[in-house]
């Protein structure tokens, strides 16, 4: 029987995400998978949406696909959850028929990689328009359905504004509604007068809850959540914990211990998996994730921490990287400007990446985004903010040539054979379909594969074979001795 105290792990999704880039190599989750899945944790995020399949194929330079039948393979006790959304993509959310998105879903679920899907309830506004065939479309696959509530604070982003959402998520009946605070903005104070409100209103549906460290409130946000009854709490492991990244497993155990709650983790499994990530990190040369002072102004710019480790990817590879204070700065005006959007992905992003483009280009809004025109004209609802938008600027976007150009509402469902037919004929598989399907194009995907086998890393399935290998390789080494407690073995170097 299954402890009182759940935990859902973020390690390899939420936490690369925040603190690695989106840096999740294969090697690195092939050399924690099978200890990760039998380490106890209720749910254990996996790297496998879209965005993830772009950053793997074009900056990683390997295959999504090997990365999901080996999460399938070695990952057969926990749920396997993911991100997920009607669009697809969620930066293309009109672009995406329906085939392509259950293709996508087929795809993965029959590789065993996922078995439950996180939606973002509150962030495109399309509980009314695209899930009623998402969610059947779910259900007929057994898949566990997550809505995840976003917080956030504007002057919209009332009590009134989270009880009338939670409602509205109720009756699509998911199987788990979870509070998601996405930029750690959440105090204790402001916990204790909402957090109530979404479990009285949420009809018995369980509630679970995911915030950031960003602001170093995090650990004692989680201790207040177990207190007023929540059972299921989203932790990473260090060296993906803390940070910009979820609360650290170990800690929250270990303030779960003074209120009697037990749980199922195997937490010596779950040390030598922090070590083995550990010794990735530094070999890779990647952050390490430690404890955040408080940072106040994070309630300023309320800039999600994994948006601000992208951007500041993405200003570094423009020789920008100096700037990362002003882009911040100047995404605060323009979120007022737009509205008060959640800023949780992808609107973080639109905020943060026009922001960025009004200081590179010296002069606000001289070049605009396609999404923040779709904003203008109301394709992602009022969840976006777009009512309360700042009337000169909408006629601004809304007069620009390019305005006439984009979609403002979904594109049809098309069949995949006929889509086939746009990327290399009806021979071509539903694998290789959806790579160029995402990548738009096989460029990305040739290079991928000119560049070979995915790098190896240490793992506690192969320590034995890691070590003949090196072995192996070193001329000024004759031999080794193996002391177990049964006795030694002598390895000779011919």
């Amino acid at each position: 029987m299954a402890k009182e105290l759940q935990f859902v792990d973020t390690t390899l999704r939420d936490g690369t995400q925040s603190l690695w880039a989106a840096e999740s190599r294969t090697g690195m989750v092939e050399a924690v998978a099978e200890d990760l899945d039998r380490s106890g944790f209720q749910v254990v995020e996996v790297p496998l949406m879209p965005y993830n399949f772009k950053k793997i194929i074009r900056e990683l330079k390997e295959d999504p696909w090997l990365l999901a039948e080996i999460v399938g393979e070695k990952m057969q006790h926990a749920k396997k959850a993911f991100m997920g959304e009607p669009g697809l993509v969620l930066f293309e959310l009109l672009e995406t028929p329906p085939s392509v998105s259950k293709l996508f879903y087929d795809l993965l679920i029959e590789r065993g990689a996922i078995n439950r899907v996180q939606t973002m309830a509150n962030i495109f506004g399309d509980l009314k328009t695209d899930f009623p065939w998402f969610m059947p479309y779910l259900r007929s696959k057994g898949m566990e359905i997550a809505h995840a509530i976003a917080y956030s604070i504007s002057p919209r982003h009332t009590d009134e504004y989270f009880v009338k959402k939670t409602k509205e998520v109720v009756k699509n009946e998911p199987d788990i509604i979870y509070f998601k605070d996405a930029a750690g903005l959440l105090t204790v104070e402001r916990l204790r007068t909402l957090l109530p409100l979404i479990m009285e209103n949420a009809n018995g549906i369980p509630v679970e809850f995911h915030t950031h460290c960003t602001t170093g409130l995090a650990d004692e946000l989680y201790v207040e959540a177990m207190k007023m009854g929540v059972r299921t709490l989203h932790t990473g492991i260090p060296p993906l914990a803390n940070g910009s990244g979820q609360p650290s497993v170990f800690t929250t155990v270990a303030n779960a211990h003074y209120f009697n709650l037990e749980h199922d983790l195997d937490l010596e499994r779950i040390k030598r998996i922090s070590d083995r990530l550990m010794n990735i990190a530094k070999q890779e040369n990647l952050p390490i994730g430690e404890p955040l002072e408080y940072d106040y102004s994070q309630y300023i710019h309320q800039v999600p921490g994994g948006v601000i480790s992208n951007l500041r990817h993405q200003l570094q590879s423009l020789n920008l990287q100096n700037r990362v204070d002003e882009v911040i700065e100047e995404s605060i005006r323009v979120r007022k400007e737009l509205g008060y959007p959640v800023m949780i992905t992808p609107y973080s992003q639109f905020m943060v990446t026009q922001a960025a483009i009004n200081i590179a280009t010296g002069e606000r809004y001289k070049v605009v985004i396609d999404k923040l025109i779709q904003l203008a004209a109301g394709v992602y609802s009022e969840d976006s903010g777009y009512l309360m938008m700042d009337q000169n600027l909408r006629d601004k976007f809304l007069s620009l040539p390019r305005a006439k150009e984009l979609r403002y509402e979904p594109v049809e469902d098309v069949p995949i054979k006929k889509l086939k037919e746009q990327f290399g004929g009806p021979s071509l598989s539903d694998e290789e379909f959806m790579l160029r399907y995402i990548m738009k194009g096989t460029n990305d995907i040739e290079e991928m594969r000119k560049a070979g086998a995915h790098k190896k890393y240490f793992s506690a399935s192969t320590p034995l074979v890691e070590l003949l290998d090196r072995f192996s390789k070193q001329s000024d080494i004759t031999h080794v001795q193996v002391q177990g407690l049964q006795g030694s073995l002598l390895l000779t170097n011919n």
